[in-house]
């Protein structure tokens, strides 16, 4: 009788908490630490991309974190490329580009683990998939 009723209450528990504990949450992109460690992808993605010009968020589709010996986010973004060649000036405050073929939109899912009292931050993974006529295709 005991099990019954104290499952019951732990998925009740856990349906209010709209989360299973130890698992990943959404939370808002202006949470510092999600703020922090999609800057840090995103110059991450920059550093480590073939093209000539940098790529820019042009929205914030989902921020997950899950607490694991520090935070691990997860965020998934719309980018798109800038006119700005990588090393010029004003690296950070570089618009993408209006016109769609130039900015070459594409969505990528960033997963970061910080570290914060340790001052550690990592990309431990990224994915991205070019957008062509409204569909994702693996890059």
């Amino acid at each position: 009788m005991w099990k019954i009723v104290f499952a019951a209450l732990a998925a009740v528990f856990a349906v209010g908490l709209g989360a299973m504990v130890g698992g990943f949450r959404d939370i808002d992109i202006n949470d510092a630490g999600a703020r922090d460690a999609l800057n840090f992808a995103v110059v991450q993605h920059n550093r480590g991309s073939n093209d000539l010009y940098l790529s820019q968020v042009s929205e914030v589709v989902r921020v997950q974190s899950q607490v694991v010996a520090g935070v691990k986010y997860v965020i998934t973004v719309r980018m798109g490329k800038t006119p700005c060649r990588k090393g010029s000036a004003g690296d950070d405050v570089c618009a993408i580009h209006e016109d769609a073929a130039k900015a070459r939109p594409y969505q990528c899912k960033f997963t970061v683990w910080s570290k914060p009292w340790a001052q550690e931050i990592t990309l431990v993974d990224q994915k991205c998939s070019v957008e062509t006529l409204g569909n994702l295709q693996e890059e």
